[in-house]
């Protein structure tokens, strides 16, 4: 991103490869800890939350913004995806600021080159076998391939101690961690890859989200659709209900509120899987094991043009290493 196109800022910008490693450098020579957080801009407040447990834990915290055309299918949104950097910066001031936003350009993080669709892309990807075609993977296809490669291309120029995602994005999270152990990271390493609960709006539960700015008035009123069929999901799998049984009633819920409102709505999946393998869980509570591992619930759901997904965890979250929810506001 070139310098000359950006807002006045606080906060220093770092905006190449080499002024990036160059800040690194800086802060090795002093042995000092380095939290980060990847985005795609378009914050809210689910990313100041990661800016905050950041912040908390580290001596120095940098966040990244980049839109990653490797993640989006030739269909999908690129091109329309919220780019609000001026706002993003006033945000990250307003919380107490950060010590570096890491804004590469395109060519620093793809040096062969890069198109949206798969079939003509040339040079290095980054894919985790048999775990990124489940779940989230099977609606979207190669999704996992072009997070895997942009993060990264991002943990090997920050090289942070931490780093911190959210639980909205759950099946990513628990992907890089892997990928982490998988690769050999040593920043960060797999244990230090840290997962934040997911934000919400304080009326409705819905789950926060760059792409719910795309949300009409109407359709915003009924977004929290998947949270509340989720909920309804969870609550019967808690109460012994089989789990097809528990979906059925969710997909019940969310038929019942587009017929009510007229909301366009349609329901992608929802499913139970298995938080280490993503592997889909069978119908009897017997096969579920919460003492060694949660299962997820999640799922996904268009309202009108917007993709929103969501996930809660059937069992004790902190044995998937995430964090408490709460941290001071500032700082």
């Amino acid at each position: 991103m070139s310098s000359s196109t950006l807002p006045e800022s606080t906060i220093p910008l770092l905006t190449s490869l080499t002024s990036c490693r160059q800040w690194r450098q800086q802060v090795r020579d002093d042995r000092i800890s380095v939290g980060f957080v990847a985005t795609m801009g378009a914050l809210h407040a689910g990313h100041l939350s990661l800016v905050r447990h950041s912040k908390k834990a580290n001596d120095r915290t940098v966040i990244s913004i980049f839109v990653n055309p490797a993640q989006f299918a030739p269909h999908e949104d690129l091109s329309t995806y919220p780019r609000t950097i001026e706002q993003d910066l006033r945000m990250l001031e307003e919380i107490g600021g950060v010590d570096a936003v890491f804004l590469p350009g395109m060519k620093d993080m793809y040096p062969s080159g890069i198109v949206q669709d798969p079939e003509r892309q040339r040079g290095t990807f980054v894919e985790v076998k048999g775990y990124g075609s489940e779940m989230e993977g099977r609606s979207r296809p190669l999704f996992f391939r072009g997070v895997a490669t942009v993060v990264t291309k991002l943990f090997n120029a920050v090289e942070p101690t931490r780093a911190y995602f959210g639980q909205k994005d759950i099946q990513q999270a628990l992907l890089l961690r892997r990928m982490c152990s998988d690769l050999l990271f040593s920043h960060p390493e797999p244990q230090n890859l840290h997962i934040v609960p997911t934000e919400r709006d304080g009326t409705d539960n819905l789950a926060l989200s760059s792409r719910n700015a795309y949300l009409g008035p109407e359709e915003r009123k009924v977004a929290n659709t998947l949270y509340r069929a989720l909920s309804l999901a969870k609550e019967g799998w808690e109460s012994g209900l089989s789990k097809s049984g528990c979906i059925a009633s969710a997909r019940d819920l969310v038929e019942g509120i587009r017929a009510e409102t007229g909301v366009e709505m349609r329901l992608d999946y929802i499913e139970l899987n298995d938080s280490d393998s993503f592997e889909v869980v069978g119908d009897e509570k017997t096969e579920v094991d919460y003492g060694t591992r949660p299962v997820l619930l999640s799922g996904a759901l268009w309202v009108g043009r917007t993709r929103l997904i969501d996930n809660l965890i059937l069992g004790d979250p902190a044995l998937l290493g995430i964090l408490d929810s709460h941290v001071e506001g500032k700082f």
